[in-house]
């Protein structure tokens, strides 16, 4: 039985910078991918237990019907306690009594929207579904949708979970001594001072995913593991300090234990990234989905520091939209080159998490 967990990845005042490919250091995600957050996951892993324990275990992902977990990309929360809000990506589909007619204004507060709160996603695609063009128009009009983002009645906007900051930053060249200054993008998540300063401070906001656990006693290891990746931190400038986070783990609350359970579905939302090879092309049959080139630096904690690049691979993104349910795989990203790289085989995880959904019927 499979064991799901709701895991707040809070950095406090801490800084992060969270690169992609793509975009050059002066700018900076706010949010983390799930082949990201799997790689890390998997590199604090053979620190702690080593490159053999790591490559056995890495084995069973492929080679298993069902892997050891689950991992979805990781979203912005805001709040603390019942006030907290959840955001997931909007499904490339349109919910159930979504609209069809002729309505620029309509189109323009509807296509732009990337996330939605936990209880709209909810309503528009496992409960009555969409109801009202005329509120969505409003919100956007009265700016309860920015940057892509709607909002729930109240005082909390996506936009003031996080700011980006850049930072200027000095490189010296090793043989000449010549220096030159850049910048680097670094976000940080809403925090507040607690009354005690002894107590630190606390996160407003921060990153958020979702797990889910088919082998229950992984579930101390895979937590173990996530604390010392915390303190190592994740993403780049972590010589800088940036990136370090505390993990809280809690059980899915009611609401969620009602998206993840839900049986009234056509269709499967993802949460994370996916990838497959041979690909069954009966998956896109009545999809909706949209494709990003995964790439980037070779980071490996048995090499010798070399600098490689990784094989990009395509992968589908979160919000894609599949009437199969994924499942996924780790694709070989090895660089081209082996006689370079001897070390390890070289994994990017595409191994899939999705909610279930109710779309509108074509």
């Amino acid at each position: 039985m499979s064991i799901w967990k709701l895991v707040k990845l809070n950095f406090g005042r801490n800084i992060a910078h969270f690169g992609e490919l793509g975009i050059g250091m002066e700018e900076t995600s706010e949010r983390v991918l799930s082949d990201t957050l799997f790689s890390a996951w998997v590199s604090s892993y053979a620190k702690l237990l080593g490159k053999d324990a790591a490559t056995n275990f890495l084995k069973k992902f492929n080679s298993q019907p069902e892997p050891p977990f689950r991992l979805s990309s990781t979203f912005i929360y805001q709040g603390t306690g019942e006030n907290t809000i959840y955001y997931l990506p909007r499904p490339l589909k349109f919910p159930p009594n979504y609209p069809i007619e002729n309505d620029l204004d309509f189109t323009k507060a509807y296509k732009p929207l990337k996330y939605l709160p936990l209880d709209v996603w909810q309503t528009w695609y496992q409960g009555s579904g969409f109801s009202d063009s005329e509120e969505l128009k409003a919100k956007a009009k009265n700016k309860g949708e920015t940057n892509g983002v709607l909002n729930t009645k109240g005082t909390f906007k996506y936009s003031e979970a996080y700011k980006i900051n850049k930072v200027p930053k000095i490189a010296v060249d090793r043989v000449t001594r010549a220096t030159n200054i850049h910048h680097t993008g670094f976000v940080q998540y809403q925090w507040k001072a607690n009354q005690k300063e002894s107590d630190g401070v606390e996160s407003l906001s921060g990153l958020y995913c979702l797990v889910r656990l088919s082998e229950p006693d992984i579930e101390n290891t895979f937590f173990a593991v996530l604390d010392f990746l915390g303190v190592e931190g994740i993403g780049g400038e972590r010589s800088s300090g940036a990136g370090q986070f505390k993990v809280e783990q809690t059980e899915l609350t009611k609401a969620w234990r009602q998206i993840v359970d839900f049986k009234d579905t056509n269709h499967h939302c993802l949460i994370s990234l996916f990838w497959q090879y041979p690909f069954p092309k009966e998956f896109l049959d009545n999809a909706s989905y949209e494709l990003q080139q995964r790439g980037g630096w070779l980071g490996s904690p048995v090499s010798d520091g070399r600098q490689l690049r990784r094989k990009s691979v395509q992968m589908f993104t979160e919000g894609s939209v599949f009437s199969i349910v994924p499942q996924g795989q780790l694709a070989d990203v090895t660089p081209d080159k082996p006689e370079k790289f001897l070390d390890h085989q070289v994994y990017r995880s595409g191994i899939s998490l999705s909610l279930p959904i109710k779309v509108q019927e074509e």
